[in-house]
């Protein structure tokens, strides 16, 4: 039951982040998981809870994906903390694509839902947590700030690489700029 579920949820956010909130229904959501039509409003009677159940399993998606990446990347110096987030946000802009678009559409539908705002708050404030103890390593004196402040930029790449892509997306001299700034 579980696993049909995460497959809903799943077909959610590929539609949420390919097509548009618009076309977040759900027939477009049984369609994508491939499930018998009105399995979608089985589990989630409104499009308010099918929007709340994709913002949960968005960050159990997205926490689950930074825990392996903090986990692959053990980077000795900036440089190659600039090398570690510049293939994280190719993977977030290139076969992670919908699910990014997913979360900059559940940033635009929390202006009309504030009640989103929390949850989509906490999982940036737990990857800032961690983002902030490698900053705080390599010298930053406002470690925690320094994150947002990363964060916010890398947002912004992905954004723009969405919206407008390139080809040959190459987001490392910017990240590479921006650390020796912050860090010194």
């Amino acid at each position: 039951m579980a696993r049909r579920r995460d497959q809903v949820l799943d077909a959610g956010i590929q539609v949420l982040g390919s097509e548009g909130a618009r076309r977040l229904t759900y027939q477009a959501v049984d369609a994508a998981a491939g499930v018998p039509s009105g399995t979608t409003s089985n589990y989630f009677r409104n499009r308010a809870a099918l929007i709340d159940g994709i913002v949960d399993h968005l960050q159990v998606l997205e926490r689950r994906d930074w825990e392996n990446f903090a986990a692959a990347a053990t980077p000795a110096d900036a440089g190659e903390l600039a090398d570690a987030v510049t293939q994280f946000l190719q993977y977030a802009t290139g076969p992670e694509r919908a699910r990014t678009a997913a979360r900059f559409a559940l940033y635009l539908e929390a202006t009309a839902r504030p009640e989103l705002r929390p949850a989509l708050t906490r999982g940036r404030e737990t990857v800032v947590g961690w983002g902030a103890e490698w900053l705080e390593r390599f010298g930053s004196p406002a470690a925690h700030r320094h994150c947002a402040i990363l964060f916010d930029y890398m947002d912004g790449v992905a954004f723009h690489q969405l919206a407008f892509p390139v080809e040959d997306f190459d987001p490392g001299p910017g990240i590479r700029e921006l650390l020796r700034g912050l860090l010194g």
